[in-house]
């Protein structure tokens, strides 16, 4: 009998190798928030930002007191049931202006940090990409500027178009963009060369879509991790200049302005320099804190962990 006329055994007999479970794989961005999570003190930071900001917006409306509202008859008050952070020279409720002054102080470091991430991610970008002679001309001009005492050049834009809070998110973002396009810079020439890039480039992509689709996503670990450390950095000197009276001005606030007044009463009423000194430095504690997590968590290299 032939082999080919040699019954068929019926296919429901057929044993079917086992197959093995296919392992499902996590995103960059899953697995950074994983390590993220095993990082205690840049959870902390997250969650200690994520309160003082909630705080910081929800806080004023709930409060029966208004951030303007006077009663010089009380005058400073210690810390009681009825002002929980006491009141300030002019019988104003502390916890108030404390809370209001967060909403200004975090509103110049998110939007002068914004600033300074779209011009400084734009002009590193392009100076990268490109290279040679405009890569050196650019790069001069940010080694000029870096030449300039940061807080002189922001005074001087200040005292020239005014004392402004627009003004100041423009003008601290105007000096806070050289770091970032540096950052990036170098972030643009290490992946400029690598082969899905060459690979756009000969399907004849344009320069715009390839820096702006392909090159800058790629990037933006180092980028995140720049700007939220960039935001303390840009608190601290929204604070430096409103110490100086060149920041937010009355009756407006800042923590700035409330930890200068507290300084000039800090022998007679305590308080009024404890309260806004604890509540900026925990809040530039955290979000260095945070950065230091993200730097750590975006890293490629610790993937395998």
């Amino acid at each position: 009998m032939n082999a080919a006329s040699s019954p068929q055994p019926p296919v429901d007999s057929l044993v079917l190798p086992a197959q093995e479970p296919v392992e499902k794989g996590n995103s960059l961005w899953h697995d950074a928030w994983l390590r993220l999570r095993k990082n205690k003190l840049a959870y902390f930071g997250l969650w200690t930002v994520i309160v003082i900001t909630t705080a910081c917006v929800i806080g004023p409306f709930l409060s029966p007191y208004g951030y303007e509202e006077q009663d010089l008859d009380l005058g400073a008050a210690p810390p009681s049931g009825k002002h929980w952070l006491g009141t300030d020279t002019l019988g104003r409720d502390l916890l108030v202006r404390l809370l209001y002054g967060g909403r200004v102080s975090l509103a110049v470091g998110l939007a002068a940090t914004f600033v300074a991430l779209t011009i400084g991610v734009v002009y590193g970008a392009v100076a990268g990409f490109f290279g040679g002679k405009r890569d050196a001309v650019m790069m001069r001009a940010v080694d000029i500027m870096y030449a300039l005492p940061f807080p002189i050049f922001v005074i001087l834009l200040m005292v020239f178009f005014g004392k402004n809070i627009i003004l100041l998110f423009v003008a601290i973002g105007a000096v806070e963009w050289l770091t970032m396009a540096r950052i990036v810079r170098s972030q643009v020439m290490a992946i400029k060369k690598m082969e899905f890039i060459e690979a756009a480039r000969s399907l004849g992509f344009g320069r715009r879509r390839i820096i702006f689709r392909h090159i800058l996503p790629n990037i933006l670990g180092p980028i995140i991790v720049y700007t939220t450390l960039t935001i303390p950095g840009v608190m601290l000197l929204e604070s430096f200049l409103s110490f100086l009276g060149l920041g937010v001005q009355p009756p407006m606030s800042s923590w700035g302005v409330l930890i200068k007044d507290g300084s000039d009463k800090m022998e007679e009423f305590p308080w009024l320099l404890i309260f806004p000194g604890v509540t900026f430095s925990l809040t530039l504690f955290s979000l260095n804190f945070l950065g230091d997590g993200l730097r750590d968590a975006l890293d490629v290299r610790s993937s395998k962990d």
